[in-house]
């Protein structure tokens, strides 16, 4: 039985391929070579945060029959020195302890310094028959290419928005509580493709609700997330022409101390589903997925008039402003700028 007293995203951490969520494609060909015994002496594991990369290493050190005594498991982001390689290459010479194989996991190995991949080259070009590394990163081109050419590399993908939603229904079913149609699909949004964000977001929830049925308004509270009313009054601000609204909008958004990365992410979403089903009808099915039947009614009706600023043009404008809030010295400027782009008010 699984621990209850650890993390989520650590007690529900897949142990065997099958379990692995979101990463097919990974999963099948590593898991077929190791099946027919093509093993590499290197893997190279990439991709954006909290997608699974050390759970995969994990469970290749575990297939391969790897004990606990032989997995060595190091993150570059602390360890980067070349002194710390030289350990690894002194250590490489000892035979396993009690496996076939000894496993290095080395962990966000793009914080390695020059001399510590140099020192590092020529050891992962030929290892012992007895030492296999598996390197993980979230920045490829940090890489350098000397070491990547001797590497099989894999590129992990983000899990769309429903697959974490599915998760985290299951997790919070299986931890005893019951989220409320929308709530999964809130936090697969704020996890932002990353199962331990989704999963950490939950636990939190989890911490503080008081119930075991989880309604949206305890998720909005508890993760800072704007609630529907403050996202749809943006977009009705846009489709009825009235900057006014939008900007009492983001005001709101503001004084509720909503992260603005968040507010505007939201409301990139909702605009996205719009769209689609403005433009592609068909795609309502796939939608339904994804948010509940109260927004997917706001946003038919939405788009019912037609609206001149529900179009792809303002979704461009709302993209910059997301990507240039990182330079704003005021949080809400970007997203200000936007609507005033978007609504023509200079003009007027």
């Amino acid at each position: 039985m699984k621990d209850s007293n650890i993390a989520l995203y650590r007690k529900y951490r897949p142990e065997s391929f099958d379990e692995v969520i979101g990463q097919d494609h990974i999963v099948k060909a590593i898991s077929g070579s190791l099946k027919v015994g093509k093993v590499a002496h290197a893997y190279l594991l990439c991709g954006p945060r909290g997608t699974g990369k050390t759970t995969i290493a994990r469970i290749i050190a575990r297939e391969l029959g790897s004990s606990i005594n032989d997995i060595y498991e190091m993150d570059a982001a602390s360890n980067r020195g070349i002194d710390d390689i030289r350990e690894i290459k002194e250590n490489v010479r000892t035979l396993p302890f009690d496996s076939k194989y000894k496993i290095y996991i080395l962990d966000e190995v793009h914080m390695f310094t020059k001399d510590a991949w140099n020192a590092l080259l020529k050891t992962i070009e030929e290892p012992p028959e007895h030492v296999i590394f598996i390197l993980a990163t979230t920045e490829l081109e940090k890489v350098p290419e000397t070491i990547i050419s001797r590497c099989q590399s894999f590129v992990f993908k983000k899990p769309t928005d429903s697959i974490l939603s599915k998760v985290i229904n299951d997790v919070a079913q299986k931890e005893g509580y019951k989220l409320e149609e929308g709530g999964a699909e809130l936090i697969a949004l704020l996890a932002d493709g990353a199962f331990r964000d989704a999963l950490g977001t939950l636990q939190k929830v989890i911490s503080f609700t008081k119930n075991k049925i989880i309604n949206m308004s305890e998720i909005e509270e508890i993760t800072g997330a704007p609630n529907s009313t403050l996202v749809d009054s943006f977009l009705d601000a846009l489709a009825q022409n009235d900057i006014e609204k939008g900007f009492s909008s983001i005001e709101k958004a503001v004084s509720q101390n909503i992260e603005m990365s968040v507010y505007i992410k939201m409301i990139l979403y909702k605009l996205r589903y719009a769209l689609m089903l403005r433009y592609v009808p068909s795609s309502k099915e796939s939608i339904e997925k994804n948010i509940n039947e109260k927004d997917l009614d706001y946003l038919i009706k939405l788009i019912s008039t037609k609206p001149e600023h529900i179009s792809s043009n303002t979704l461009s404008i709302l993209l910059e402003a997301y990507q240039d809030l990182r330079f704003s010295v005021i949080n809400q400027l970007p997203l200000e700028l936007a609507l005033m782009k978007i609504l023509n008010a200079e003009n007027k």
